[in-house]
């Protein structure tokens, strides 16, 4: 069935967060210079769980004390005054090659098109002005005052197609944030596991692919 919304998950999805968190704390933070992407990414990966995981705060904050986090783990210090510096570099963090594409391509079908992410509003505003198309709902964390694997991203969604899982089709790279979440609720998910990662529980998605590019030929084939 052809799906009335269908909503991404941005950083990781749309977004290559893991080159801009890598790429931020080798600016910041000499020691990291030297440091694998993927061992310096899997570190943060787990502090910002770590910390999204406790009392809601704005994602500014979760990523300064991730980041603390990290630094800590893996015996570095964050030069004084630069707490803020991954929010500082947000809005830079560049998209992936196939994302403007694959946007354009589903506007041009007709979808309406979202976002659901654990972000604060202005830092996403920085980030949508690299995407080239509109979206036609946004839901942040800031805006549901949780953090997905909660539920509030998914439900605000399902609000707009008139709480009907099957006219809702979320896009999205995080199988714990995203996949985990969103299938029990009866929303289909096509996992864009661009890591090649293996699945982190039994939830299984509606489908899954190694880009965007396929995600959307996966889509393209609702309409046929």
């Amino acid at each position: 069935m052809r799906p009335d919304l269908i909503t991404f998950d941005c950083y990781g999805t749309l977004i290559d967060w893991r080159q801009g968190i890598a790429k931020a704390f080798r600016h910041v933070v000499p020691e990291a210079a030297g440091v694998e992407e993927a061992r310096l990414f899997d570190a943060y990966e787990r502090a910002e769980a770590e910390v999204e995981g406790g009392p809601f705060r704005p994602y500014r904050e979760v990523l300064a004390a991730a980041a603390a986090r990290v630094a800590e783990l893996l015996g570095w210090r964050i030069p004084a005054g630069r707490d803020l510096f991954l929010a500082e570099s947000l809005p830079g963090w560049r998209p992936f090659a196939d994302t403007n594409p694959s946007l354009e391509r589903l506007a041009s079908m007709g979808y309406r098109l979202g976002i659901l992410s654990n972000v604060d509003d202005d830092l996403l505003a920085g980030t949508l002005r690299q995407l080239s198309v509109p979206f036609d709902l946004v839901v942040t964390a800031q805006s549901v005052g949780s953090y997905k694997p909660a539920t509030a991203h998914f439900r605000r969604a399902l609000e707009e197609v008139g709480g009907r899982p099957d006219r809702l089709l979320h896009v999205a790279e995080s199988y714990y944030h995203d996949v985990g979440a969103a299938r029990p609720l009866g929303v289909r998910v096509i996992w864009v596991n661009r890591q090649g990662r293996a699945a982190a529980g039994d939830v299984q998605p509606t489908v899954e692919v190694p880009d965007l590019r396929e995600a959307v030929d996966w889509i393209e084939q609702l309409d046929r």
